[in-house]
This record gives structure tokens, C-alpha cells and sequence, in this order.
């Protein structure tokens, strides 16, 4: 209980960061052999291998405008092999005009305190409705992180 609680502030500040535009205090979580798993066919899809391709992926969301918060933040488990479950929201809104609205679930696998492993799991059609708002408003963030 505890663990979830302190969790969910840690998460909590470092998703509002990342609204702000600033990945710093994510890619702070990130273990240095961080395997980032988007599962999907669009833009954002891919597994993303090592800190330096996460942090082009956590920069292309951030240049996107990407707003997400975290709903409820779930981890268990010992401090060498704690899980973490994060389940929330993320949007775009241009001109107060909705663009992008998800849910998502993060999995992740964290090993003292460092984040080794996630996934994101969303709904992949509002994503592909991303791909093509970005491609038509946003080309220079329409093409994809190269995922190692």
C-alpha cells in the first residue's frame, strides 16, 4: 500500500513534467538498458531499446504536445523486482479542439528503483488518428523513433 502511494507521487510529478514538455525526470527512472514496448502498427509502435532511443521517443511525444496523467498507480513486490501498473490518460488538444483522447495501461518492471522494462497498451485506432492529424498538421513529427 505504502509502495503504491509513494509510487503514485514519484509517477504523478514525473508525468506532469513530461505534460510540460520536460522527459528529464522519466528518462531519471529509466535504467540505462531500458526497453521501452509499444505494441501497435502506427507511428508510435515499436520496441525501443536503451535510454538515448527512449529519450528521441519521449521527445517526439513531448515536441507533439501530448498531454498524459496517471489515473491509479499500483506497484508490488521487492525493491529488486518490483512491478508497477499505471493506468491513465493522455490527450491532445489543439485550438481547445480535441485531436487525440486515449486510456492507457502502463506494465512495467522496475529493479531498485530503476525502470527496466514497459509496455504501453492503448486504443491503437485513436492513435492511428494521431498518425494522420500529425502527417497532416505536424509533418516533421509524423515519421516514427528508428527502434533498435
Amino acid at each position: 500500500m505504502v509502495l503504491s502511494w509513494l509510487s503514485g507521487l514519484l509517477l504523478r510529478f514525473a508525468l506532469r513534467r513530461l505534460s510540460a514538455g520536460d522527459p528529464r525526470i522519466v528518462l531519471a527512472l529509466d535504467a540505462p538498458d531500458v526497453e521501452l514496448r509499444f505494441p501497435g502498427a502506427n507511428s508510435f509502435s515499436g520496441v525501443y531499446r536503451g535510454k538515448p532511443v527512449v529519450r528521441r521517443w519521449l521527445e517526439r511525444f513531448t515536441a507533439a504536445g501530448i498531454q498524459i496523467v496517471a489515473d491509479e498507480v499500483v506497484a508490488v513486490g521487492p525493491p529488486w523486482r518490483t512491478t508497477v501498473c499505471v493506468r491513465g490518460r493522455a490527450w491532445l488538444h489543439v485550438d481547445d479542439r480535441p485531436v487525440y483522447d486515449n486510456r492507457y495501461v502502463i506494465w512495467g518492471r522496475l529493479r531498485w528503483g530503476r525502470l527496466h522494462r514497459y509496455e504501453v497498451y492503448e486504443d491503437t485506432g485513436r492513435a492511428d488518428a494521431l498518425d494522420r492529424w500529425l502527417a497532416e498538421h505536424r509533418p516533421e513529427l509524423a515519421d516514427s523513433v528508428p527502434s533498435s
